[in-house]
């Protein structure tokens, strides 16, 4: 189906012309593009043909390369570029001697048949016979196809009869689809076109994919496209072409339109009354945008290239004009852009399948009318308005709608001329709409909703009615935060958040999430959450403090929402303090009970505590679910029961620290005892630890490192290197393994262990560094495979591990070679970003070193062989790799026990990370 090739279309007067021109109409020629004439005079004159057609490609291409570099008309590119191709194919199609010429056409078929061109897309040509002319042409055809081959032009070609393609087109939608959209470039003298329309006489016959098989063909076939993108609009690298809202889905109304309607543009379904011109001009804008995305795609690419990868969103942002400024990165106001522009084309691709679908499939259905009130009724399972002014009178029926869907669950959907309504009179939601008493009730109706909360949400912000209700969630949809560690949209994001906490409420989220689970069952007002879901994140990109900024909006919303004081502050403190359990669990050691002391003051009272647990949880799962494993919910866990013990011990009541090493101490004495080890084996051992072993490690880590030294001692002496590996034996701490080294200290040992484990596949998620007054190491490091799992019951995984760890650590300084391997393209695209920072706070005997930076291989064993250079002695780690970025913490003192603190050897110790971590 021809797209369009104008190069403007008035859109302010009703489209009922045929304003989606052929590009091979005389109109369309350009000849300060290709001077046709020149071209033949060379061709005449017997210059080298190959060189020549060689030369106007080239020239061709490059002069509709700077005519887009100087902002032309995105249709004049993409046409013309059709215009020139279908010019040289007949110049090149006359080179050769045709027999039966008169049964023979060449046609263009696919997007250059809808005369669409970008710089490198596929040229596909049907050579059309009538009966069989191959074996008379056989000579010809070789020599055409070959020479188009000499010219550099990446054509697909078949070659069929008439009767072939109708065999093929009943067996193959896609050919079916294909032939459909067919153009003739070179055809019989007498009648050009005679060929292509016998052949599709007979090719979209009525018995050749009918209307409806047809329509949900294509409708199945976007469906499953989609769910290849996880029906996610805003991928960070999406394809322009065929992710959801690309160009695939307006050229899926395109088919469907041809199909039944035997419409030849968008602009007939105007006429027909299916398109209205609104929906018309907003296709139109979207696909000029995706055109202009993909031609500078194809440019810079050098090839053909439909993914907006990171690399070259950037150079598109800068050949599009924008600029960085104080709040938002250039890049991230041209992907905002596409991103509004692909869910406005989404909508209207859904309001458009939505009216095929009751005009196609349901026609002749049994009408069932159920009434719900004066205002909406269900027509055959999907919602629609008694009539067309309800909206106009009522206009908080643009609310009402989606409240009466929560409600019905046996409601499908919305009615097309429905949808239309509500696009229609969006502008009915003002300020006045906002503070509107029966407005305000019906969406925290909707927040208090059993059913269908998250799907109702969703289509508000496809309608434009949420962004509309709440503007400050308008301002974010469509922004995205150009990094690996946010992997959707702000808006997107946001959504994601609200399902995940309606999703702790479904059965298999027990098993799943079983904190989160049980907790939400017993939050006494479940909307307050969701209302901090909503504006947690919803003041990204203004500039300041999103979290302060968060609040004001937040108690904006509750105040005229009529929520009572105390729910607003408890939804405002959700949002000031939505990144505190994470970041305590991810940097903090909480094994400390000062650290638990200290979260659980900020809480202050279990129902907080509840709240912020399943904020966190859902907002984790929602900003990147590879960032969500057995390990992360193991500390969240830790940190939820350790606090919760502490509230109820009251917080005027601390743990006393010596009295909760004596009690670990007594209870893993009760149980070393149990298994044969005597008092006195236990405490030459225990000797070698310090306090703060007994307050980080569990009783039975306790238990298990020493009787594993005393039984190791016993056979192999107490020089030799002790290697345990075991998941976690800690029910607080599970979904990890631990490796457990217990050897004499020596330089270089942890950046050697580092090594080993790197080089073994493991992910090191957190390390605890004891070195004891006699010399001895007792190293316990947390890891992962590489796919997030624990190492769990595997002997010879466990073998291997050992086998190369006592190899490493025999030798440390043998083993410090930093592994170079090439990262992969999206952090290439990053750079390195190494930030470090050394603090130190009065009082405390360690500094705290922070390193942040991409990920990569072989971080760890880099910095490890930084600090032995710097004789710097790492006394505790926390490793936290976000999405692809590590943001990590080193708790560190210097050769004599002391913080690092001389200004100086702060200075060359982060020269030298920088060094080695920007290798």
């Amino acid at each position: 189906m021809p797209r369009v090739c104008t190069m403007s279309v008035d859109l302010s007067i009703a489209v009922t012309d045929n304003s989606y021109v052929r590009v091979n109409n005389p109109g369309w020629a350009d000849h300060t593009l290709f001077d046709t004439t020149a071209f033949d005079q060379k061709l005449g004159a017997g210059m080298p043909t190959v060189s020549l057609f060689k030369d106007a490609l080239a020239q061709t291409q490059q002069e509709l390369d700077r005519r887009y570099r100087a902002g032309a008309d995105i249709s004049s590119l993409v046409c013309g570029r059709a215009w020139f191709m279908d010019e040289l194919l007949r110049r090149a199609w006359g080179l050769f001697d045709w027999k039966n010429a008169e049964h023979l056409s060449l046609l263009a078929v696919g997007g250059y048949g809808r005369g669409e061109l970008h710089p490198h897309s596929d040229i596909d040509l049907l050579l059309l016979m009538r009966g069989d002319q191959s074996a008379l042409n056989r000579e010809a055809l070789s020599k055409f196809f070959t020479f188009l081959w000499d010219i550099n032009l990446d054509i697909g070609q078949s070659v069929r009869t008439i009767v072939q393609c109708r065999e093929e087109a009943v067996k193959d939608i896609t050919v079916a689809t294909s032939l459909m959209e067919s153009r003739t470039i070179v055809g019989p003298v007498a009648a050009p076109e005679s060929l292509r329309l016998e052949m599709i006489t007979l090719t979209q016959a009525a018995d050749v994919w009918p209307a409806r098989e047809f329509f949900t063909a294509k409708r199945d076939e976007q469906i499953a496209r989609h769910n290849k993108y996880y029906d996610i609009d805003y991928a960070l690298e999406p394809n322009v072409k065929t992710s959801p809202g690309g160009l695939r889905d307006i050229q899926t109304i395109g088919w469907i339109a041809k199909r039944h309607y035997d419409a030849d543009n968008l602009a007939d379904l105007v006429a027909l009354g299916f398109l209205l011109p609104s929906e018309y001009e907003q296709l139109f804008k979207g696909e000029q945008l995706l055109w202009k995305l993909r031609y500078g795609l194809h440019l810079l690419a050098g090839r053909k290239e439909d993914r907006l990868l990171f690399d070259k969103q950037r150079d598109l942002a800068a050949m599009f004009g924008f600029q960085d400024d104080n709040k938002s990165l250039a890049v991230e106001k041209l992907m905002q852009e596409y991103y509004r522009a692909v869910a406005t084309l989404r909508a209207l691709n859904d309001v458009l399948l939505q009216h095929f679908d009751e005009a196609i499939l349901r026609v002749g259905e049994k009408v069932e009318i159920t009434r719900i009130n004066n205002r909406f009724q269900i027509r055959n399972n999907y919602i629609e308005v008694s009539d067309s002014g309800i909206f106009k009178r009522f206009p908080f029926a643009l609310m009402e709608v989606f409240v009466l869907m929560a409600q019905h669950p046996e409601i499908k959907g919305v009615r097309a001329a429905t949808i239309r309504l509500i696009h229609e009179h969006r502008t009915l939601i003002d300020s006045k709409f906002r503070v509107d008493l029966r407005n305000t009730t019906l969406f925290m109706e909707l927040l208090r909703s059993p059913n269908d909360l998250t799907t109702q949400l969703r289509r508000m912000a496809r309608y434009g009615i949420l962004g509309r209700y709440l503007p400050e969630f308008g301002a974010i949809t469509g922004k995205m935060q150009h990094d690996l560690f946010h992997i959707y949209t702000v808006d997107a994001h946001t959504l994601q958040v609200v399902e995940n906490m309606r999703r702790f409420r479904l059965p298999e989220a027990k098993e799943l999430y079983p904190i989160a689970a049980h907790i939400t069952t017993k939050l006494p007002k479940i909307e307050l959450l969701y209302i901090a879901g909503l504006y947690h994140d919803i003041a990204k990109g203004r500039g300041g403090d999103h979290s302060t900024l968060g609040m004001e909006d937040a108690t904006a919303f509750c105040q005229r929402h009529h929520l009572s004081a105390w729910d607003t502050k408890l939804v405002c403190w959700l949002i000031s303090k939505h990144l505190l359990m994470s970041m305590t669990a991810q940097r903090k050691d909480i094994s400390d009970p000062e650290v638990i002391q200290d979260f659980a003051v900020q809480v202050g009272d279990k129902l907080h505590l509840d709240y912020l647990y399943a904020l966190t949880v859902a907002d984790i799962n929602a900003t990147n679910p590879t960032l969500w494993n057995a390990w992360r919910a193991s500390l969240l866990r830790q940190l939820y029961l350790s606090t919760k013990k502490a509230l109820r011990r009251g917080l005027e009541n601390p743990l006393d620290r010596q009295d909760r090493i004596k009690d670990k101490q007594e209870s893993a004495l009760l149980k070393l005892r149990d298994k044969g080890l005597s008092d006195a084996e236990i405490q030459v051992i225990w000797e070698n630890t310090d306090d703060e072993y007994f307050v980080r490690e569990s009783v039975a880590n306790i238990v298990w490192h020493t009787e594993s030294i005393a039984r190791h001692k016993q056979q192999h002496g107490a020089e030799e290197t002790l290697i345990l590996v075991q998941d976690t034996a800690d029910s607080l701490a599970d979904g990890a393994t631990h490796i457990f080294i217990y050897t004499v200290n020596r330089r270089h040992l942890f950046a050697s262990s580092a090594a080993a484990m790197e080089q073994l596949g493991l992910n090191i998620q957190d390390a605890r560094i004891f070195t004891s007054s006699k010399n001895f190491c007792m190293n316990t490091y947390s890891v992962l495979e590489m796919d997030g799992t624990a190492i769990g019951d595997n002997p010879q995984r466990i073998n291997q591990i050992k086998k190369l760890l006592c190899e490493y650590l025999a030798e440390p300084s043998a083993h410090l070679r930093v592994s170079r391997k090439r990262r992969s393209r999206k952090l290439q695209h990053f750079g390195q970003q190494v930030e470090t920072a050394v603090i130190n706070k009065d009082g405390q005997p360690w500094s705290t070193l922070e390193v942040n930076c991409i990920d990569k291989p072989g971080i760890l064993a880099a910095i490890g062989k930084v600090f032995a250079e710097q004789e710097i002695q790492l006394l505790n780690a926390r490793i936290a790799t976000l999405g692809e970025r590590v943001e990590d913490l080193f708790f560190i003192a210097d050769a004599n026990d002391q913080p690092v603190c001389d200004p100086l050897a702060i200075e060359k110790l982060q020269k030298a990370l920088l060094r080695e971590l920007e290798a």
